[in-house]
């Protein structure tokens, strides 16, 4: 099947249940996989508005409270929301090659072996009495004497995390709070799984998109997606891609706001799809790695949008700050989208 751009972007918008979904936020991310989550507040958006309607940002982190969704590293150095199976899953290919890519970075913190044995003893034996903040781990380790400045602390989180020992869990007030990470055993098939799901959940995507976003080979992945029986070969604009199923272009999808971080751009290694070069560079302002919050029109990023501080008296609306043209009609129905817009 040979699919134009046009049609390539409203399969993805179903694809990534921009448009809702009747599933917990649970499920939603069950079904993704792993949704981007180096943004807290924007992850818990982004799950949100996939979850049904009405879901609020209150049952996004009941999931996390309940052990249902858990957030860590589980490739590419990156943060995500996943479950703890998908994170057992993840990690078990992942892992080594991750502290592999790391031990220059460990050499020049001078996090050696016995630091991190040290570290991971009394974060542990820490996390056997309670669940800890960021900010209540590094004190442990500042009170062991384990350095924690110029970034070793958060390398130590990381590194600890990557090994499946930790993850982000239950919240306190707005913080995520560490705790221990159980045992899963990984099954041969985890990895088929978890392929399948990362093109269900964002297809069409090129074999370079799904090995961008594991950080695995494209050999191991074309391997593994050859053992997807529901599997999907499509053209886009004459280059192969990947959707499962046989796909039914939907209707135009209109007006989307998306939060920062997301993965309709971020979950995938080629975003010329969606963007311009122009659009790119003004939702990464100095290319600092802050991905702002998006504006959609049929699956075009026309621009950013931000909902500004809160006044003294009440809270403002969202606003947009347009990069692409749009029409008057268009322009109406994004302010429309912003002033309907429900987790601010």
């Amino acid at each position: 099947m040979e699919l134009t751009a046009t049609e390539a972007r409203r399969l993805r918008h179903a694809a990534q249940l921009l448009g809702g979904s009747d599933l917990s936020p649970t499920e939603v991310v069950t079904r993704a996989v792993a949704l981007q989550g180096q943004d807290l507040p924007g992850v818990l958006r982004a799950i949100a508005i996939r979850s049904r309607p009405g879901t609020t940002l209150d049952d996004v982190r009941a999931a996390f409270d309940a052990g249902e969704l858990v957030r860590s590293w589980p490739m590419r150095g990156t943060l995500f929301a996943t479950t703890p199976a998908h994170l057992a899953a993840i990690l078990h290919h992942t892992g080594e090659r991750t502290r592999r890519s790391t031990a220059r970075r460990r050499e020049q913190l001078e996090l050696g072996e016995a630091v991190i044995g040290r570290a991971r003893g009394v974060l542990l034996d820490a996390l056997q009495d309670r669940p800890r903040t960021r900010a209540e781990a590094l004190a442990l380790w500042q009170e062991a004497g384990i350095p924690t400045d110029a970034g070793r602390g958060y390398h130590l989180l990381f590194h600890l995390s990557v090994e499946g020992l930790v993850h982000w869990g239950p919240f306190a007030g707005t913080d995520q709070q560490l705790v221990p990470t159980g045992e899963t055993e990984a099954d041969p098939d985890d990895l088929v799984r978890v392929v399948r799901g990362y093109i269900r959940a964002r297809g069409p995507v090129t074999a370079d998109d799904a090995a961008w976003w594991l950080k695995l080979p494209k050999t191991l992945v074309r391997q593994v997606a050859a053992r997807i029986e529901d599997l999907t070969v499509v053209t886009v604009e004459g280059v192969p891609a990947w959707v499962i199923g046989e796909p039914d272009v939907p209707q135009p999808s209109g007006v989307t706001l998306v939060p920062a971080f997301d993965e309709w751009i971020l979950g995938y290694a080629d975003r010329s799809l969606v963007a311009t070069p122009e659009m790119l560079a003004a939702q990464v302002p100095g290319n600092n790695g802050v991905f702002r919050p998006a504006v959609l029109v049929d699956g075009v990023v026309v621009g950013t949008w931000r909902v500004p501080p809160r006044s003294a008296k009440a809270p403002r609306a969202p606003e947009a700050e347009l990069v692409e043209r749009t029409s008057a009609a268009t322009r109406k129905a994004i302010d429309r989208a912003l002033a309907a817009w429900p987790h601010a």
